[in-house]
Parts: C-alpha cells; structure tokens; sequence
C-alpha cells in the first residue's frame, strides 16, 4: 500500500515557487519605478544592487507567501464548509469521505502550475493567467473526483456554495479597496470629486 501522505509537501513548495516568482517580478518592477522617481541612486549609496535586489526580494517573496498561505487557507475552509452542508454518500452504506478528500493529483496539478510560472516571470499578465488557469483545472479536477462519491445535487450544492462565497469575499475586497482609493484620492490637492472611480 502507498503512503497517502507521499505528496504532503507539495503545497509548501507549490506556495514557495509561486512566491518566488511573483517577488522576482515585483522585485523587477519596484526597481523600474524607484528610478523613474528618483530614489534608486539613494539606495545605492547604502546597499549593493545585489544586496538591494536580495532584500527586496526577500520582503515580497514572504508578502507573497503569506498572502498564497491564506488564500489556500480560507479556500479549504470554504470547501470544507461546502461538504459539510452537502455532503450526501451515494449510498448509505458507503458513509466514507476518505476518497473526497484524497487529493494528490489537485497538489500535483498546482505544483506543475508553480513549476510553469517560472516561464512567465517577466510578466505579471502571464504570472495572473497561469494561476487562474491552474486554479481553474484544479476546480474542474476537484469537481470530476467527487462525481463518484456524491449525487449530482450534492456536487451542484458544493459549486453553487463556492461560488457564492467567493463572490461575497471578492466583492467586499472589492469595495474596501475602492473605498480607501477614494479616501487618498479626495485627501490630494487638486483631485475633483467627479474624477474619482464609481463608489466614491
């Protein structure tokens, strides 16, 4: 028998190269934008450009870690919550959930994922498409694996309750970001009222 627990470290890699490759680019871009204001040369004056680009790197790749860390974090308790409101055995006599939550091949589809970033490492459009484009074969794998467990209802309840409450969760982002845009954007001199964004 094999060790259920073979791909265990998965997502701990999984969450460092997706890290890794979203500090690189943002490392990337944040050092474009101190030379556009000025405050490169300043930086220089202290610290190496290695050293510069290794700290830098540093502080976003653990921001990054931490932002994927939760993001996994509140997805398996949305998913988890799903099942505990859906989950109906096929039959009665099989009131086993040891098959649902098996999910090795959904950690080796996000690891190929993470390993396929590195690709796209100059460009924050191709870094988005490839974790959205993982996450979705992730979902629809997830989805094909419980046909054999659940009835379809059940799998319909599960998608409709996903669904739902990333929307809510997404939305009020959202509206929180947009609030505090407007907030800064009303506190600067010489920004009128009607240019700010809808929500305002």
């Amino acid at each position: 028998m094999k060790n259920p627990y073979l791909f265990s470290y998965l997502p701990f890699f999984t969450i460092m190269l997706f890290s890794l490759t979203f500090g690189v680019y943002t490392v990337g871009f944040s050092l474009s934008l101190f030379r556009e204001i000025g405050l490169y040369n300043g930086l220089l004056e202290f610290l190496t450009e290695t050293q510069l680009r290794l700290f830098m790197l540093t502080i976003f790749a653990l921001i990054y870690f931490m932002v994927f860390s939760a993001l996994k974090l509140i997805a398996e308790t949305i998913h988890e919550t799903a099942m505990l409101f859906f989950f109906r055995p096929v039959s009665e006599s099989d009131n086993t959930i040891s098959n649902v939550t098996d999910d090795r091949g959904g950690k080796l589809i996000y690891f190929i994922g993470a390993l396929a970033s590195a690709f796209s490492i100059q460009s924050i459009y191709g870094l988005l498409l490839v974790f959205i484009a993982v996450t979705f074969i992730y979902f629809v794998y997830s989805t094909y694996m419980l046909h054999n467990q659940l009835p379809f209802s059940s799998i319909l309840g599960i998608i409709f309750f996903e669904f739902l409450i990333w929307a809510i969760l997404l939305a009020v982002v959202a509206y929180i970001l947009l609030r505090l845009y407007n907030g800064i954007a009303e506190s600067i001199p010489g920004v009128e009222k009607d240019q700010l964004p809808i929500g305002s």
